[in-house]
């Protein structure tokens, strides 16, 4: 048996389709994505015995390979094959010692590192002429497939074309084996790095429209093959001029999602901000696509909800995010529309309204039109928007594959109008949605007014009577949304207490984030809530990941800094066992940004019983140098004095440079209750970070004038001792005004004075 070096058998890996943890975030349970590629054998890992094509052994027979030496199609799917024509099968020949031999020679060549940097692409190249002819049985085999993939990362654009042209008619079959696909993998990766020298465009293009031909013959059983699929995403993804490893073309993690729904992302249209890192081939992008929609209508009924023929039609939908034109071709099949010389507004034809309905409760389907709905033209939306969700909404809303659809639906509403038929719909559903579980709607709901500036004060409310018995105080309307699943399970709700030691629920506790980024006026339940919590819930939830959060956006709310400072007191004598928590740890940050001087003093003195300890975690360094713990332990009145310095510049900046709606602080807080608009947040978080940069320049400078002082004292003694200059006092001024508080009066000044010029010229018109 060949022994095979760490080297290569570290590039095992297992790609799995999706993730159980981050789809259990989204509240989704996907059991046709979530069959693990473990269980179909996805793992390039031996069994014990195993060797050769697909790690099979002659008393066994294991998918993709009969028990007569003919490698055919693995069925992934149970839809595969079923219509269209599969693949021809493949007499594979056994990989011959000899052959064997040289490989393993060419791994502990490798592996001694007796190759020189200038040697390695002649030798990847002439090891990868002796496979010629012999690229199915070797790219298959479960050890030198491991040898192959070194080879095509170290060989020149000629090699590598040459390798791929020879086995361009079994590049499917390549695709679709467990070994080979990684195989098929690393020679896509290796085409894109040399498509950063434009001469190797001509020679890739030409290799890659031979593969393309051969896949676009028959489609359906690549694209359902758990291996094949992947490898047919990463081939779309070079075609299209982005990186093979994208998240975004790669099925987006469900944190990446929520957070474009939920406006937590800059991002818009999957696709449309994402640099291209590498020349695309637009031409042969569509190409491919349109192969995979000439497949015959039964095909892709099948493919539409099959789980991995979904992922690549997802891929390619966001490949052409943007692209109108092939969208409105493209969408329509997917809608099982084939009509033709569609227009606009007649894209979808009423009598598949019910099927695409029913395709939405499959859970492959539910995935695709979530993407369909992202990247759709505004004309498509809206035709979408009318025909299809008007009549079932709700019903889609209550079911558990179709309510993400109608979040992505919401998310992407174009107008208020749609809004208010939202609305209408759901508005007065908020309490069946939560005890049906399906919060993500809510929470959709809630961003989407947000980001039209629609009905606001309608979900803010709806969304704490949802959660309160009638004529119930809102004491508790935080507690509940935190622990949403533990309050709707609980069968005498007036009965109902926190659950000491649960976790937080995290869409309760994303909810809440968006929440809190209304105007002051419509939170003030949940403002009131938050605030009389008690204390040890306060400190409990703070240590939990989805509690941290909350607080953390209360913290940067519209609230008055005299209730963010009520909250901060909670927490008073636990910011130390807080700090040494890694997420509790930016929250204890987040309360000394908000807390006035004599809390900050509190937050510091609790940090100093766990000085020695913080350095060991891994926010702790940051978070002691941020707070300068160590100035406060050795200086405490040095350290006073800049708190206050930098408390007296905010206060003048925005005295100078704020909107008419910002005015000063009538308590003791630091930008508390100057920040009257969530807009301005990410402004307010530059200039702290400006204002402390100049700070601590001035700072530094004081502390050279002080030492240059100082020299010129101690010269002047040595100076007179030698019968020199006369005697004179020296003097050294250490408390030296920041330059940024100059300016700033500079600046405020010159304001005044051209506002004056202004009014004067108006008065003589």
């Amino acid at each position: 048996m060949v022994s095979v070096g760490s080297k290569a058998l570290a590039s095992r890996r297992d790609r799995s389709c999706c993730n159980l943890v981050e789809d259990n975030l989204m509240g989704r349970e996907d059991k046709s994505y979530n069959q693990g590629r473990k269980k179909k054998g996805m793992s390039r890992k031996a069994k014990n015995g195993s060797f050769g094509f697909d790690a099979d052994n002659s008393n066994k027979s294991v998918s993709g390979r009969a028990t007569d030496g003919t490698a055919k199609p693995k069925k992934s799917s149970k839809y595969q094959n079923t219509f269209s024509e599969p693949q021809p099968s493949i007499v594979r020949k056994q990989v011959d010692p000899e052959t064997t031999k040289y490989f393993s020679e060419i791994v502990n060549l490798f592996e001694s590192d007796g190759v020189d940097l200038e040697e390695r692409p002649v030798i990847c190249g002439n090891a990868l002429e002796e496979a010629r002819g012999k690229e199915f049985e070797l790219a298959t085999d479960y050890y030198i497939s491991h040898t192959l993939q070194i080879l095509l990362e170290g060989c020149n654009v000629d090699h590598l074309c040459d390798f791929l042209r020879g086995c361009a008619k079994v590049f499917p079959l390549i695709s679709m084996d467990r070994s080979g696909s990684h195989v098929a993998e690393t020679a896509l990766k290796s085409l894109a790095m040399h498509l950063q020298d434009d001469e190797a465009y001509s020679v890739i293009e030409e290799t890659l429209t031979n593969i393309c031909k051969v896949i676009v013959a028959s489609p359906v059983d690549m694209m359902c093959n758990c291996y094949g699929s992947h490898v047919f995403r990463s081939l779309l993804c070079l075609c299209g001029g982005v990186p093979l490893d994208s998240p975004v073309f790669h099925r987006a993690k469900p944190s990446m999602i929520l957070a474009e729904r939920l406006n937590l992302s800059t991002s818009s249209a999957p696709g449309n901000n994402l640099s291209h890192h590498h020349q695309g081939f637009p031409g042969l992008l569509k190409f491919l696509v349109s192969g995979m929609l000439k497949c015959s209508e039964e095909d892709v009924k099948y493919l539409l909800v099959d789980q991995y023929s979904s992922l690549v039609f997802q891929t390619a939908l966001k490949l052409f995010a943007g692209h109108d034109q092939q969208l409105l071709q493209i969408i329509p099949v997917l809608l099982d529309c084939r009509k033709e010389n569609l227009t606009e507004g007649n894209f979808i034809e009423m009598t598949a309204v019910g099927d695409i309905v029913k395709l939405m409760k499959e859970a492959a389907y539910s995935h695709l039109m979530e993407v369909i709905l992202a990247v759709s033209p505004e004309s498509l939306y809206d035709e979408m928007f009318t025909k299809i969700f008007r009549k079932s909404l709700f019903e889609l809303s209550s079911h558990h594959c179709g309510n993400f659809v109608v979040q992505a639906l919401v998310s992407h509403a174009r107008d208020r109008e749609q809004m208010e038929f939202i609305w209408e719909k759901l508005g007065p559903k908020f309490r069946d949605l939560l005890e049906m579980g399906k919060s993500g709607v809510i929470a959709s709901l809630i961003a989407t007014s947000q980001r039209l500036h629609t009905h606001e004060h309608e979900v803010c409310k709806a969304l704490a009577d949802a959660v309160c018995l009638p004529n119930e105080s809102p004491r508790s309307v935080v507690d509940r949304i935190l622990f949403l699943e533990s309050y709707f399970a609980c069968v005498e709700k007036s009965n109902w207490k926190w659950p000491s030691g649960a976790k937080i629920h995290v869409m309760g506790s994303l909810i809440l984030q968006a929440v809190f980024k209304f105007q002051n006026q419509l939170i003030q339940p949940y403002i009131m809530s938050l605030t009389s919590m008690e204390v040890d819930h306060v400190l409990e939830a703070a240590k939990d990941v989805g509690g941290a959060r909350t607080i953390e956006a209360f913290l940067d709310s519209d609230a008055s800094g005299k209730q963010k400072h009520r909250l901060i007191n909670k927490l008073r004598g636990h910011f130390g066992e807080l700090a040494m928590h890694s997420s509790g740890s930016f929250t204890v940050e987040k309360c000394f940004s908000a807390s006035n001087l004599s809390l900050r003093e509190a937050i510091a003195s609790d940090l100093l019983s766990v000085q020695s300890e913080l350095p060991k975690t891994k926010q702790g360094p940051y978070l002691l140098r941020k707070l300068d713990i160590d100035g406060y332990a050795n200086r405490p009145d040095q350290w006073r004095s800049r708190q206050a310095s930098k408390q007296s510049t905010y206060k003048e900046f925005y005295a100078a440079f704020g909107s008419g709606e910002v005015k000063s602080s009538k308590s003791d807080s630091f930008l508390a209750d100057t920040s009257k608009s969530t807009s301005l947040a990410i402004g307010v978080k530059n200039v702290r970070k400006e204002i402390d940069h100049h700070l601590a320049s001035s700072e530094k400078y004081a502390k050279h004038a002080v030492v240059d002082d100082v020299m010129k004292v101690k010269n002047k003694k040595h100076e007179k001792g030698h019968g020199g200059a006369s005697d004179e006092k020296a003097t050294v001024s250490v408390n030296q005004k920041p330059f940024l508080s100059v300016d700033l009066k500079k600046n405020k000044r010159h304001g005044q004075e051209e506002r004056s010029k202004a009014s004067r010229k108006k008065l003589k018109v």
